[in-house]
């Protein structure tokens, strides 16, 4: 079972959930507006909450569209474009991630604000109001017009940084899927009265235990649970990986499946343990360091102290969300590039890729923060010289940095914006990038 300890993180993964946690000031999460100011990381308790289901990704400039979430029947909610903020943190299976770690279908928590310059946003901007609009069969609240998102996570990842787990309760099973009966709640419990939740399951479902990954059939076998009826699961705690799909409304697929199809949510993994779950997180922690390692640390440029002949001194804050031993890598003295970026995290790059632009030096200070760090922040600041300074860094701008000793990276054509001229049509292809036939 699942105990209710905290789950045993890595040292690279602990130090991020401490940051997130000591980030967020205040569980309540206000209902007005709040646009972000350039510069400034926004306050989390400002961010609009809500949930909803990733449809459409554009990993390239790390936005896609969610179905939202609402108090209307989820079926009917169109995909609602998002994007990541420069500094937006992504959390998949408990470990940093990127856009396109995280498969279609999975239901993910958004802490979300208007777009800080409505002029240059990636995705539509919406009246301030727009969460109130309503609409039949959809409710209110689908379209809601905070669509630059702070933080993004999957289920796993938003009950360990609440310090939730689920508490399977029933299961109701007819023909290798049915319903099991839940509740999402503290780990130290409460003397509050939960609501309970359907959630539905089939054999496509995963079960992690220890170093296993079990099948349904498997589990069955077992006896956990029985191949047709009920049984009682005596509130074991779990973790859940959480999706939505389209399924039956009831009648041809029995009582069990009664009202599945609108807002009933499915279960795509159980976590049984706190080992299957810390595996699940060291696998998507080191798949994100190769991918950053080979993208370079977004920061933003706080200052430039411009010298002679193109010399220049910068000071730049590292973003935050990654892995620590990323962060270990910038020493001082150590030889080092920084690149110009656009908000999307783009490179702005040469025709031989992202190092044949860059500016080139060495770290000369690290500086870290003593006080609370807030989310979306590194808390790590560090002081670049460079004997020739390139266009696209300068202060309030966004960058990308890499020691040296990393490793060089060919990055896709589609993944940098070029050497100066490019131009919407880059950011937002057309029809015309395919092949014609």
């Amino acid at each position: 079972m699942m105990n209710t300890q905290k789950i045993p993180m890595s040292k690279y993964s602990f130090v991020l959930c401490l940051i997130i946690t000591l980030s967020v000031t205040s569980p309540a999460l206000t209902d007005e507006p709040f646009r972000p100011e350039t510069g400034k990381f926004p306050p989390l308790e400002k961010a609009h909450s809500y949930r909803g289901q990733l449809v459409f990704v554009d990993h390239a400039n790390r936005r896609g569209s969610l179905r939202v979430q609402a108090d209307g029947r989820f079926d009917r909610n169109p995909p609602h474009p998002f994007a990541m903020l420069p500094y937006g943190i992504i959390r998949y299976h408990g470990a940093p991630a990127d856009l396109r770690d995280i498969p279609l279908g999975t239901m993910l928590h958004v802490r979300a604000f208007l777009p800080p310059d409505p002029r240059i946003s990636s995705v539509p901007v919406l009246p301030v109001d727009n969460k109130n609009k309503v609409v039949p069969y959809q409710g209110q609240g689908f379209e809601p017009a905070e669509n630059h998102v702070l933080l993004l996570e999957d289920e796993p990842s938003h009950c360990l940084r609440e310090g939730k787990v689920w508490k399977l309760k029933e299961a109701r099973v007819e023909k290798l899927g049915g319903l099991i009966i839940a509740t999402c709640e503290p780990k130290a419990g409460t003397a509050a009265k939960l609501s309970e939740e359907k959630l539905s399951f089939d054999s496509s479902t995963r079960i992690h235990r220890g170093y296993e990954s079990l099948t349904l059939k498997e589990w069955m076998a077992e006896d956990a649970w029985p191949a047709e009826g009920t049984k009682s699961l005596g509130g074991r705690a779990v973790q859940l990986g959480i999706v939505w799909k389209a399924s039956s409304r009831g009648g041809g697929g029995g009582a069990v499946q009664e009202g599945v199809a609108f807002s009933t949510f499915h279960i795509a993994d159980i976590w049984l343990d706190d080992t299957s779950l810390q595996r699940a997180a060291d696998h998507q922690t080191e798949l994100h360091k190769v991918h950053m390692r080979g993208y370079w640390l977004p920061a933003w440029v706080d200052s430039v102290e411009y010298g002679k002949l193109g010399r220049a001194t910068v000071t730049a804050t590292l973003f935050g969300g990654m892995d620590p031993s990323l962060y270990a890598d910038f020493k001082k003295g150590v030889p080092a590039l920084m690149n110009g970026a656009e908000n999307t995290l783009k490179h702005v790059a040469g025709p031989y890729g992202t190092a044949h632009m860059a500016s080139k030096g060495s770290i000369r200070e690290v500086i870290k923060a003593t006080g609370d760090v807030p989310l979306g922040s590194s808390g790590i600041q560090i002081r670049f010289e460079t004997g020739l300074i390139i266009e696209g860094i300068r202060s309030g701008r966004i960058v990308r940095v890499r020691p040296e000793e990393w490793p060089k990276f060919d990055v896709p054509r589609d993944e940098y914006l070029g050497n100066g001229d490019f131009n919407l049509i880059d950011r937002f292809p057309t029809p015309a990038i395919f092949q014609k036939y």
